[in-house]
């Protein structure tokens, strides 16, 4: 009797890793390419408006780099989560918490005479790291899973902010627009003449290098790596496993809520509802493709910034920018097929009484 089994695979390298997404990349693309001219449209110009345009101008560059910055905190937030094997999905939802903070900060704290930009990050992270607390508390004490209470926590922290708008912290110089009103000029982050660019670029950068630094050169960052290979090897050793999950979410809760701070200060400069197109979401492609890893977030944020910035240049072409949605799902699925072929082998096994012989294996 013959049986398919499947071997993993080991030893895998970074080359490996990196050849795996780029050809995963690749093949998502064409497949979208192929998905367009199926459906009566330009494949040709709308990938041009898509991955070239951004890129072919310095505003579109520019540009890029903004929609990038929020990523890049909020690709942070999901894999220092992911990477001890805690599935924060609720980047969006601490996002939020962070704005809303950093809001109240600008409009509604007294003058100090210091610039409120700073205390809005401030906010932002405090607020953003409360909002993760509670599930990796839950998730330490209680064993409720982290999944379904930071999913929750986004519709929540959303709800919250479309309350505010639409009331309390609705604006008097909008026009009955359901916003807040404008920031005072010292809530703004320093931008770059002439364009929509500011530090947070730089923030997001530094806390990549930072993150990288805590994960992999500090004790407290091996533990929680180790605990993210195996547990009970992590409990074996004697690592206090429940008090580092509710630190990393904290961290995680943290990093995202500082995303939803530099959002509103540097580029908003105003509290909207629904002010984010998914960033939260997008961040756990944005740390999968990045295997987790601090320092190839930016890279994968910039890509994912093109692709939200050349959906902008869709719309004026008259397609939708749903194709940025179907590309994100191409490229996911075509990594996880690759991850599958590329760390798993099949063999069939043939059954002689009590014993196992293999066949012919096909890799």
């Amino acid at each position: 009797m013959r049986r398919l089994i499947f071997h993993r695979r080991h030893g895998r390298s970074a080359l490996h890793d990196s050849l795996t997404i780029a050809g995963s990349i690749g093949v998502a693309l064409l497949a979208g390419y192929l998905f367009l001219e199926a459906s009566g449209i330009d494949a040709a110009g709308a990938y041009r408006a898509l991955l070239v345009d951004p890129l072919g101008t310095s505003y579109g560059f520019f540009e890029t780099l903004v929609k990038a910055i929020p990523l890049i905190l909020t690709g942070l937030a999901v894999a220092v989560a992911f990477r001890m094997r805690l599935w924060n999905i609720g980047a969006e939802g601490q996002l939020y918490a962070g704005a809303l903070a950093a809001t109240y900060v600008a409009l509604f704290t007294p003058d100090f005479g210091l610039p409120r930009a700073p205390l809005m990050l401030v906010a932002a992270c405090a607020a953003g790291a409360v909002w993760a607390a509670v599930p990796g508390v839950l998730r330490a004490t209680l064993g409720v899973s982290e999944i379904l209470v930071t999913l929750m926590g986004n519709y929540v922290a959303i709800l919250v902010a479309d309350h505010l708008c639409y009331g309390p912290w609705k604006g008097k110089t909008t026009f009955g627009f359901p916003m807040s009103d404008r920031f005072p000029d010292d809530a703004a982050l320093p931008a770059f003449a002439g364009t929509r660019l500011h530090v947070g670029l730089f923030v997001g950068v530094l806390c990549s290098l930072a993150l990288w630094a805590l994960l992999w050169r500090t004790k407290w960052g091996f533990q929680v790596r180790v605990a993210g290979s195996n547990v009970r090897a992590a409990e074996y050793a004697g690592y206090r496993v429940k008090r580092d999950a509710v630190v990393v979410m904290i961290l995680s809760g943290t990093l995202a809520g500082m995303a939803g701070g530099v959002e509103l200060s540097g580029v908003l400069h105003r509290l909207q509802p629904r002010f984010s197109p998914g960033y939260g979401y997008t961040a756990i492609l944005v740390a999968w493709l990045a295997r987790l890893h601090p320092l190839a977030v930016p890279l994968v944020a910039f890509l994912f910034g093109v692709l939200l910035t050349g959906g902008e240049q869709l719309q004026v072409m008259g397609i939708s920018s749903s194709l940025v949605d179907v590309l994100q799902g191409l490229i996911l699925l075509s990594v996880l097929a690759a991850d599958a072929a590329a760390n798993w082998r099949m063999a069939w096994v043939v059954h002689q009484g009590s014993a196992l012989s293999e066949g012919v294996v096909h890799d």
